[in-house]
């Protein structure tokens, strides 16, 4: 990503709602697919900034790697768990050490060949380890922010399966997430569209509006096993060997 880009992230993951909403609903999506004990071993790919390295920790022991120098010194200042240098798909570090868990959140939209990235974190995984991966969804809503953010590309459903399988990897879930806020998206990618004005990097909105649509996204960890959405901003996918 672009180094401004890389310095709003750091400033925003506390409490912009989108980090703060994403983070329960994969804090609900581990809790609900991935089979945990004491000790768990697990390992964030792509870490960025450090936003998510926390909550993870809360589940065991945790290594990242990230591939951006100034990404992972931030990541690193935060003082939470063993973070190394690393890219995908050749370059995961930490030895031969296998995993129980492995988050892979909003990482594989920026790698070229992401079949190759995906097997090569399954050879990670433990027997029964599992991949939580995140990315956005929806090719035809590609727009300023993704050529922004460095994105290769954005997914379906049946793209994001179909890449995880190709990879030799099974998927146990799969779904849309980020779908109540669907058609405020569409109609805010619509506006910039007639207007012809560029996407800015993300800021915090006024206090009120950051706590209603974080209200809004996080109510989704409610019901996002429960309701298959048809479609969403980002889709989620729970893999295994």
């Amino acid at each position: 990503m672009d180094r401004a880009a890389y310095s709003s992230m750091s400033a925003q993951e506390t409490d912009h709602w989108w980090f703060v909403a994403r983070r329960a609903i994969i804090a609900h999506l581990i809790e609900k697919h991935v089979p945990l004990g004491e000790g768990a071993a697990i390992l964030e790919a792509g870490c960025g900034t450090g936003g998510n390295l926390a909550m993870l920790a809360s589940y065991g022991a945790l290594d990242a790697f990230e591939y951006d120098a100034d990404a992972r010194a931030m990541a690193a200042g935060r003082g939470i768990g063993s973070i190394d240098a690393g890219a995908l798909p050749g370059q995961i570090g930490f030895g031969e050490k296998a995993y129980d868990l492995i988050a892979l959140l909003d990482v594989l939209e920026h790698i070229d060949d992401d079949t190759a990235s995906l097997k090569s974190l399954g050879g990670r995984l433990r027997a029964d380890g599992r991949m939580l991966v995140t990315v956005p969804a929806v090719p035809w809503l590609w727009s300023d922010h993704d050529t922004l953010h460095h994105h290769k590309r954005r997914y379906t459903r049946d793209g994001l399966g179909e890449v995880a399988v190709q990879a030799g990897l099974k998927v146990q879930a799969i779904g849309y997430f980020n779908s109540l806020l669907f058609p405020l998206a569409v109609m805010q990618r619509v506006a910039h569209q007639l207007t012809k004005s560029k996407a800015a990097l993300d800021v915090r909105p006024s206090a009120p509006v950051n706590a209603l649509l974080q209200t809004v996204f996080a109510a989704e960890r409610h019901i996002v096993d429960h309701i298959r959405f048809p479609i969403g901003l980002s889709l989620y996918a729970v893999l295994s060997r």
